[in-house]
C-alpha cells in the first residue's frame, strides 16, 4: 500500500482493503446518496462517525488527510463564511425557519444563532462528504474502482478512462517535479526568499506547458498500445482485481441495503410526506416556532426588481 497518497494502487490488509471492488462502490453510492438527501444533524453525525471510524480502521498515512482537509477548510469553509456573514446575514433565518439576534451592528449586518447553526450544520455535512470520500480512496484500488463500476452496469471504456486518470496522477506528479527541476536548474526563479509570490505564481504557470505536453504524450503512447492488444472489440470484459464475495462482502452488502432503505425512507417520509418547515432542524426551535421559507424569494440579485 502506498502511504505517501492517499489513493492506493496495492490491496492493503484491513477488512475495508479486502473487500471487492463492487461492494465499495455501492456502499460509497449509498453512502453519498444518505449524506446528500439530507441537512439534519442527527442523522449526519452518525454518518460522519461510521466514516471516521472506516478511515481509522485502515490505519493511513494522516498527513496528506490532514493537508487536503486543511486547504478546503480555509478556502472553503473559513473564506466563505466570512464572506457569507457580510454578504447574507440572513442566511440562518432562510435556512432555519427563524432569528435569535446576539449581536448587530447595523440592519443588514448582524449575527443570529440561528446564522451559526446554519454554518456548523454545512460544515458538519461538507466533513461527512469529504470523510466518504477519503475512506472511499483509501480503501480502493483504481482496478476496484474500476471493476466496481462495471458491475454496476457502467461500460467498461468508461472504466478503463476512471481506472487510467487514478493513475496517471503519480505520474503527473513525478513530471512535474522533474520539469520544475529542470527549469530551476536552467535559472528560473521558483523559491528562495528574494523571489516574490507573483512572480512564483507566474513561473510555476510556466511549467504547466511543458507539462501537458508530456502528460498528452503518456495519453497517445498509451492509447496506441491499447489498440495494438485490441481494446474494445469484445462487449464485456472481465478484471482480474474482481473476487467472489465473500462473507465480509455479503454482511456489507446487506448493511448497505438496510441504509439505501432507511435513505429511501427518510426521503419519502421526512422529506415529502412530513417535512420539517425549514430547511434545517434545529434542536431550540419547536416545529410552531419554524417559518418556511421559500428558497425562490431569498435571492439576493430579486431585491434589485422590488
Amino acid at each position: 500500500m502506498n502511504n505517501r497518497m492517499v489513493i492506493n494502487y496495492t490491496p492493503g490488509p484491513t477488512f475495508l482493503h479486502k473487500l471487492s471492488g463492487f461492494t465499495k462502490v455501492f456502499l460509497f453510492l449509498v453512502m453519498s446518496a444518505a449524506i446528500i438527501s439530507t441537512f439534519d444533524i442527527r442523522v449526519l453525525i452518525p454518518l460522519l462517525l461510521i466514516n471516521l471510524i472506516e478511515i481509522i480502521s485502515m490505519k493511513p498515512n494522516w498527513k496528506p488527510i490532514i493537508i487536503v482537509f486543511s486547504i478546503t477548510f480555509v478556502t472553503v469553509t473559513l473564506i466563505g463564511n466570512i464572506m457569507l456573514f457580510f454578504v447574507s446575514p440572513a442566511a440562518g433565518y432562510n435556512n432555519v425557519g427563524a432569528e435569535h439576534i446576539i449581536w448587530q451592528a447595523s440592519e443588514n449586518l448582524y449575527l443570529s444563532k440561528e446564522w451559526l447553526w446554519y454554518v456548523f450544520v454545512f460544515f458538519i455535512k461538507r466533513t461527512t462528504s469529504f470523510a466518504s470520500v477519503m475512506a472511499f480512496a483509501l480503501a480502493t484500488t483504481p482496478s476496484e474502482f474500476a471493476s466496481g463500476l462495471n458491475k454496476c452496469g457502467l461500460s467498461y471504456k468508461v472504466c478503463t478512462v476512471v481506472s487510467l486518470a487514478y493513475r496517471t496522477i503519480p505520474d503527473i506528479a513525478n513530471d512535474f517535479v522533474n520539469i520544475r527541476n529542470s527549469m530551476m536548474m536552467r535559472g528560473l526563479e521558483l523559491q528562495g526568499k528574494g523571489v516574490s509570490v507573483w512572480k512564483k505564481i507566474k513561473n510555476t504557470v510556466i511549467l504547466l506547458v511543458p507539462l501537458i505536453f508530456t502528460a498528452f504524450g503518456k495519453v497517445g503512447n498509451i492509447a496506441n498500445a491499447m489498440d495494438l492488444r485490441g481494446y474494445g472489440k469484445k462487449k464485456k470484459r472481465t478484471y482480474y482485481a474482481e473476487n467472489e464475495p465473500t462473507k465480509a462482502d455479503k454482511l456489507v452488502r446487506t448493511l448497505t441495503i438496510l441504509l439505501l432503505c432507511w435513505t429511501i425512507f427518510y426521503i419519502v417520509y421526512f422529506r415529502i410526506i412530513n417535512p420539517w418547515p425549514a430547511k434545517y432542524w434545529c434542536p431550540w426551535l419547536a416545529r410552531e416556532e419554524v417559518t418556511y421559507v421559500n428558497p425562490l424569494t431569498t435571492f439576493f440579485f430579486l431585491k434589485w426588481f422590488k
